[in-house]
């Protein structure tokens, strides 16, 4: 029998005021697996990471956590049930420190993911330890979002863009660094429209397009449909 997935995602529909952004999408992610959501600029992707993540709470469907609907929660309570969010713009502490923006979120004490550990993951952290967030390069914050994000141990990490505005040797050590995070088994939900960078990842992959899912299925899948790409992700 077939384990249920950690998290599904059941026909949500989502708005702003009286903009309707998601149109009933469905997603499953099961643990320890990569699940990429592709799709252009503005097609609702976002909008689907925030409604998991309950800050954009969806008016029709259920979002569910190892089987419980969690839709409607606030998303501090999402997060201390395993879930961990690194929005597109980063949202760092700019006056903090780099060793003061992981210790805000530090989730008590004995927990898998460490400073020691996020240090070993982002060995450059490390090094600027004392250096303001608000001076870090681009790259740089987005390393320490991940690792912020990482020291409240989520079960499952969500990844808003997040190799959005950065140089292309920037985006290859950082897919590697997400590469690692798959190999030790921490589950991942990937929003992105670099398509090379998400399949370098992807187990599975889902498309959106106007707020609604066009294709779900296994990245080898998805590379073999050459039409999918050029319909819904080619500019």
């Amino acid at each position: 029998m077939t384990a249920p997935p950690l998290l599904a995602v059941e026909e949500i529909y989502t708005s702003y005021g009286l903009s309707q952004v998601l149109f009933g999408v469905s997603l499953e992610v099961a643990a320890g697996e990569c699940v990429c959501l592709l799709g252009r600029n503005g097609v609702g992707k976002t909008t689907t990471m925030r409604t998991i993540m309950g800050l954009t709470p969806p008016g029709r469907g259920r979002v569910r956590w190892k089987g419980q609907d969690i839709a409607g929660r606030p998303p501090h309570r999402i997060a201390r049930l395993g879930i961990g969010f690194v929005p597109e713009d980063r949202r760092i502490f700019a006056e903090l420190t780099v060793g003061e923006n992981l210790d805000v979120a530090r989730r008590g004490a004995g927990g898998r993911w460490t400073e020691d550990r996020v240090f070993e993951l982002f060995p450059k952290l490390r090094e600027l330890r004392d250096r303001q967030g608000g001076v870090l390069s681009g790259g740089e914050q987005q390393m320490l979002t991940i690792a912020r994000t990482l020291m409240g141990n989520p079960e499952l990490l969500l990844l808003d863009e997040p190799s959005e505005g950065l140089a292309p040797l920037v985006v290859h050590h950082l897919g590697e660094q997400i590469g690692r995070l798959k190999r030790e088994g921490l589950t991942i939900l990937l929003a992105e429209q670099n398509v090379d960078f998400s399949l370098a990842l992807a187990d599975r992959v889902y498309v959106v397009e106007k707020g609604r899912i066009r294709f779900q299925g296994t990245a080898r899948a998805f590379r073999e449909d050459e039409s999918i790409r050029q319909q819904y992700l080619a500019l």
